[in-house]
Order: structure tokens, then C-alpha cells, then sequence
């Protein structure tokens, strides 16, 4: 596959990535925790769920230990719809989208479901280790954690409004530099060079050659009464 352009880009930061997951997982946290108590009352535990649970099994720890598997269990469900589904269809999840950031290929086209479940695959492989393949992105030139380079995408800042009017207000004010006429300095009149033998161009003005866009048409010629229009 070609890969785009990709000058200009700003690879997303450690810590601006890193305060976009917290916002998820604060997300996430809410969602697993409904998730859980759906499966509970799918296993028809109602009431006092975990007193029935306990005395069901005998043994408190290892009711608990059930407890913990069923919310481990929707923790990764609730992840895996989350990240893929987020990523694969519009680029971002809410935590990036609150600090300007997108997901993308390392080609620069967008990013696909396919490539955002591989991604989230590559979560379970960053997370052991005290988290180094997440850390990676403080030391990588562009910013890759090893969840990006098992799925070969780049996280990079979002271009807002502000920067595209911006850069269409800076095109615009450049169309529009005022020109000086060739072979004449700026505010030199044409009689200057007269002595020297030199006999310069005609003066021509030295106003923005367009207004909001629209080029000034001169007015020459006269009307049909001999009159100048």
C-alpha cells in the first residue's frame, strides 16, 4: 500500500495520551460495573446477591474469587467494544476526542475495525509489565507504544478548526501581498533614473491586487458620448 504525505503531522505525547485513556477507563469503569450487574441478574441473583452467592458455594474466597472473574470478564467485553468500535469507526474514543487526538494507520489512511480490534489486541500485550508497552511512547521518535507497532497506526494530534482557519486566513493574506513594479524600487517615482539615462517602467500601483477575493477590474475606455466612464 502507497503511503500518504504525512508532512506536518504531530505525533500525539505521552502525557496528552496518557490523560485521554484515564478519561476511558473512568468511562469504562461505569460501563463494566453496569455490565456486571446485567450478567448477576442474568444468573438470576436478585436481592442480597452476594450473601446468596457466598452461602451457595461454602467458601467466601472463592465466591469472591467468582466475583472477580464475572467483573474481569466484563471489563475486557466492555474494552473490546469500546476500543474497537471507537477507533474503528470514527478514529478516536471520547478521551481523545476531549484532548485532540486521532487514531490513524502508519500509511495515513484512517484507521479500520479490523486494525482497531488488533490494536486493543495489543493492549493485553502492553498492559503486563508495569505497563512498559504503554510507556513505550515516551521514548519512541514517533510516539508509538508496542500496541501501535503490532497494529501499525499512529496516534496524532487532531487539527481543530482554529488551525484550518488559520492556515486559510495566512493563504489568503499571501495571495494578497501588495507587488512592486519590476525595475522600480518601492516608492521611487518614475522620473528617478531620468538622469542616469535610465527610463523606468510605468508606475503601477502598489495596492493588494485583490479585496476578500475579488480582483479589481480597471476602468479604461470612454462612452459612447465620448465621455470618460
Amino acid at each position: 500500500m502507497e503511503e500518504r504525505s504525512m508532512t506536518g503531522i504531530r505525533y500525539g505525547g505521552f502525557w496528552r495520551r496518557l490523560f485521554a485513556f484515564l478519561i476511558d477507563e473512568v468511562i469504562l469503569y461505569f460501563v463494566s460495573l453496569i455490565l456486571f450487574l446485567i450478567g448477576l441478574l442474568a444468573l438470576g441473583l436478585k436481592g442480597n446477591m452476594m450473601g446468596r452467592l457466598l452461602s451457595s458455594l461454602g467458601d467466601p474466597a472463592h465466591g469472591i474469587g467468582v466475583f472477580a472473574l464475572l467483573y474481569i470478564a466484563a471489563s475486557l467485553l466492555a474494552g473490546m467494544i469500546y476500543f474497537t468500535g471507537f477507533h474503528g469507526i470514527a478514529g478516536r474514543t471520547p478521551g481523545k476526542m476531549l484532548l485532540g487526538l486521532r487514531v490513524i494507520q502508519a500509511s495515513g489512511d484512517p484507521i479500520t475495525p479490523g486494525i482497531a480490534f488488533l490494536r486493543w489486541v495489543g493492549y493485553l500485550i502492553s498492559a503486563p509489565l508495569f505497563g512498559l508497552g504503554f510507556l513505550w511512547v515516551a521514548f519512541d521518535g514517533r510516539k508509538q507504544g508496542w500496541h501501535d507497532k503490532i497494529a501499525a497506526t499512529l496516534v496524532i494530534r487532531d487539527r481543530g478548526d482554529s488551525d484550518r482557519d488559520a492556515e486559510r486566513s495566512f493563504t489568503e493574506s499571501a495571495a494578497c501581498i501588495p507587488t512592486t513594479p519590476m525595475g522600480v524600487a518601492a516608492g521611487t517615482p518614475p522620473s528617478a533614473g531620468a538622469e542616469n539615462g535610465f527610463i523606468p517602467l510605468p508606475e503601477q500601483s502598489l495596492e493588494k491586487p485583490c479585496t476578500d477575493g475579488v480582483l479589481q477590474k480597471p476602468v479604461t475606455g470612454r462612452d459612447p458620448a465620448g465621455k470618460m466612464a
